[in-house]
């Protein structure tokens, strides 16, 4: 039985191999700043995992044999009946393959379907490894670039018809819910631009929630790849267990194929404990995530409330999914450099800085809420004492 969870107890993660609060990955990542920088960054939360799945974990550990495992079915009948209920799209369990998380999956779907030279279009400000791994595989970016009308993220159709258009780009990535924006982008907007690539002859990868894309209709999930994982929802990114939906055959057989050529079977379990916490999230997890969003309703409201109020023309936008608002510095009218040295060396914050995502994100800073009230409330103070003499 799921206990009720204290989502305001503080807990020390030191030493734990923690990318977030790890002392030398902060100073790797944003330099010796200041002692102290107190972190907001990486998208994983400081909370306890549901008891459902320490549970799961603990029984499993508990036999103390971990040699070569299969798939549990159990784990794939647990997605889809997750999206059946909470999403309203039918998965069948052929469509399946697993990967070892949604960033390896991307460098391998970008490595089968385009080749070196092709371009692969991003909507930025994004999600930064999604860049990152189509320059590391040799192929180009091709930004459709995401535009603010009345104080809220859009796509750029008109711009996407044009970059779709040419013939030398293979692939588009949807970010869906958008990171960092975070937007839950409406079935019209899924809607015109799966239209818009598809006619291109553009592969479509979207990860999904709210309105997957591929629930759309056949014609969407016949020209797209979805890739779906339980570690942001859950807190379970350490246990490297993510899955790709593909209902097309041809398509589906191509990736099976390159997986074995890799020297790994996708139909297997790429992680012992990640299928077990997987399984275990989607079957009894719900009532923690209740809880958790409405958690992380009330941090958002309080960061949005206090930082709004006390720095006059700096805006936090609003958050429709993610634990990450994105918050806008540009009224200031500070360089983007100068918004990050006051960031890290006045507030000795470590957050995502807006330019990580996309030029078009300079001048904004990501924030991470998920943690415990008193450490937002910190990072709060932190934050107005040091750009208030800015104002």
């Amino acid at each position: 039985m799921e206990k009720k969870i204290d989502f305001n107890q503080v807990i020390d993660r030191s030493g734990t191999g923690s990318m977030k609060w790890e002392p030398w990955v902060l100073n790797s990542r944003f330099g010796n700043k200041k002692e102290g920088l107190l972190p907001l960054w990486v998208a994983d939360m400081d909370f306890l995992s549901p008891q459902v799945v320490c549970d799961a974990l603990e029984s499993r550990l508990g036999h103390q044999i971990y040699g070569y495992t299969v798939q549990d079915p159990g784990a794939h009948t647990a997605l889809i009946n997750w999206f059946k209920t909470r999403h309203n799209w039918e998965i069948d369990p052929g469509w399946i393959l697993n990967t070892p998380g949604i960033v390896p999956a991307t460098h391998y779907l970008i490595q089968q379907f385009t080749h070196p030279g092709d371009q692969v279009l991003i909507q930025t400000p994004v999600y930064y490894p999604f860049a990152s791994a189509i320059k590391k595989n040799g192929r180009r970016v091709v930004e459709n670039s995401l535009v603010i009308k009345a104080g809220h993220y859009e796509m750029d159709f008109e711009d996407l018809e044009i970059k779709t258009s040419d013939p030398r780009l293979k692939m588009a990535i949807l970010c869906s819910p958008h990171n960092p924006v975070g937007r839950v982008w409406t079935r019209d907007e899924l809607g015109r631009f799966g239209d818009i690539c598809i006619k291109n002859n553009v592969l479509i990868m979207p990860g999904y929630r709210h309105t997957s894309f591929q629930s759309i209709s056949k014609w969407f999930s016949d020209h797209s790849i979805a890739a779906n994982a339980v570690s942001k929802t859950f807190n379970l990114a350490g246990l490297g267990y993510s899955s790709l939906i593909i209902p097309n055959l041809r398509l589906r057989d191509e990736m099976g194929i390159y997986f074995e050529n890799l020297g790994f079977h996708s139909t297997g379990s790429s992680s012992l404990f990640g299928a077990i916490a997987a399984r275990a999230a989607y079957e009894g997890g719900q009532p923690w995530l209740e809880s958790l969003i409405l958690y992380l309703h009330e941090n958002y409201a309080y960061l949005k409330d206090q930082v709004e109020t006390r720095l006059p023309g700096v805006k936090i936008f609003e958050l429709e999914a993610t634990y990450l608002p994105w918050i806008d510095f540009r009224a200031l009218g500070l360089s983007h450099e100068k918004i990050v040295q006051i960031m890290e060396e006045k507030a000795g914050l470590a957050l995502d800085h807006g330019d990580w995502f996309g030029q078009n994100g300079a001048g904004f800073e990501r924030m991470n809420i998920a943690c415990p009230r008193a450490i937002l409330e910190k990072a709060c103070n932190r934050l107005v004492s040091a750009f208030f003499p800015y104002l």
